[in-house]
């Protein structure tokens, strides 16, 4: 184990999930590029990216399906290339895209999980019912649509209860319906249970509504963490403003101290301008240049992202 893994072990808290400076490389490149992360237990922790950013290369990382290139991960406090087995137990996961034996049915196949874990035979009626699977319990996995064998493959990630979900794009298939039922699943999973829930995603506006904590990776590195409370508050917000004669509303507007963009629209970044459009209102109304359309506008959340991506780029 690593130092700074290690040190950050002693005296008790122990990380759910812990990467330090978690590197991968294969020949020139560089898939996953000196990625440190934290995630506590009970968080639903969301690793943000476009296909190729490196959610899915990471993800093996830490469950030790392929050894890093350089750094250390821990799982559960549990070393991953160290040998430690501790915590696999108490993880479930799913990569990539979902496997099942395909001429065996949907109960067959859970049948198999629960009997390699050791599980009591209850297990697998209750995880059917948690994932919506009643229907199709006695179909085989090769006929199951794209939506239902992600369900079984979610099944069999749940199937044992465990403390961590380790979950790459899991709702890929999945039709709205359906993806605000394992939404829902998890946030409760988290919240009532305690389960710690680190998934990938490439929908911001999906993991928006379910995470705790974003991460945006681009290119391997990890760009950027932020609280999903807080998300709002990183979001770029301007006053647009029409008018019957723009040219003149600019003239009004730069000479009251405001800063109008030249060309395009009318749009006001200035803070006062944002917080009381109404004095903007009333100094184009007093200077006879009265508004016909005025409104605060804000990016949208995959704007946001793509800002964030670029300026990776950059």
């Amino acid at each position: 184990m690593s130092t700074d893994v290690r040190d950050a072990h002693r005296g008790g808290a122990v990380s759910a999930v812990r990467t330090t400076t978690l590197t991968k490389r294969y020949g020139d490149v560089v898939a996953v590029d000196d990625v440190t992360l934290s995630v506590e237990p009970g968080q639903i922790y969301a690793l943000l990216g476009l296909n190729g950013a490196g959610k899915t290369t990471l993800i093996r990382m830490l469950l030790g399906m392929i050894a890093p290139t350089g750094g250390a991960a821990a799982v559960l406090g549990a070393h991953v290339s160290g040998g430690d087995r501790s915590a696999w137990p108490r993880v479930g996961y799913l990569v990539e895209a979902p496997a099942a034996y395909p001429e065996l049915t949907v109960r067959e196949n859970l049948k198999i999980v629960a009997r390699l874990r050791r599980l009591p035979s209850g297990t697998v009626d209750d995880v059917v019912d948690r994932l919506a699977l009643r229907p199709y319990t006695d179909r085989r996995a090769r006929a199951l649509s794209m939506g239902n064998l992600q369900r079984l493959a979610l099944a069999k990630a749940l199937i044992h209860t465990p403390d961590l979900l380790i979950l790459d794009e899991p709702v890929n298939g999945l039709d709205p319906a359906g993806v605000v039922e394992i939404r829902t699943l998890l946030a409760e999973l988290a919240r009532e249970h305690g389960v710690t829930v680190f998934l990938s995603s490439h929908l911001l506006a999906e993991v928006a509504r379910l995470a705790t904590r974003i991460g945006i990776i681009h290119r391997g590195r990890l760009l950027q963490e932020l609280d999903a409370a807080g998300l709002e508050a990183h979001l770029r917000r301007w006053l647009t403003v029409s008018t019957r004669d723009d040219a003149a509303a600019r003239a009004v507007l730069a000479a009251a101290g405001f800063t109008p963009q030249r060309e395009g629209p009318i749009t006001l970044t200035d803070t006062r301008a944002i917080e009381r459009p109404d004095e903007v209102a009333a100094l184009l109304v007093e200077a006879g240049c009265p508004p016909v359309r005025l409104l605060v506008e804000e990016e949208d959340l995959e704007t946001y992202f793509l800002r964030v991506v670029g300026a990776g780029d950059a």
